[in-house]
């Protein structure tokens, strides 16, 4: 079993940038979302940008909003975040060919050797 780092803390800034991400995604505008979850423009602003901390409720409302899992969102900040990052990788693979699949296995496999390896050696 994995060993859980019970010191992780909220990446505010990717938090930020993954409600950005998602928002942008559902064509939805910072201002209509800030309206939903019932903040300022520029507060919704400042969360996006890591400026400042959304508190627990403001992120679950951006979640309902979005329509999606706070995991989703937190997943930077979870230890145990695997199927998040699983169903990420599939969503980015679902619109490519398969000369851009084999490309990217060949990268993403280089990248998990190198990486085994430096954890290894560290």
């Amino acid at each position: 079993m994995e060993e859980i780092n019970k010191d992780i803390i909220v990446d505010y800034q990717e938090l930020g940038k993954r409600i950005k991400k998602l928002r942008l995604e559902k064509k939805i505008t910072q201002e209509k979302l800030a309206e939903t979850v019932n903040i300022s423009n520029s507060h919704m602003s400042h969360i996006e940008t890591g400026i400042t901390k959304a508190s627990l409720e403001v992120i679950v409302s951006i979640a309902n909003a979005l329509c999606i899992t706070t995991d989703q969102l937190l997943c930077d900040s979870l230890a145990s975040s695997k199927s998040t990052y699983e169903n990420e990788l599939t969503g980015l693979l679902s619109d490519c060919g398969i000369e851009e699949i084999r490309f990217l296995t060949k990268s993403l496999k280089a990248h998990k050797e190198f990486l085994r390896e430096f954890k290894r050696r560290n």
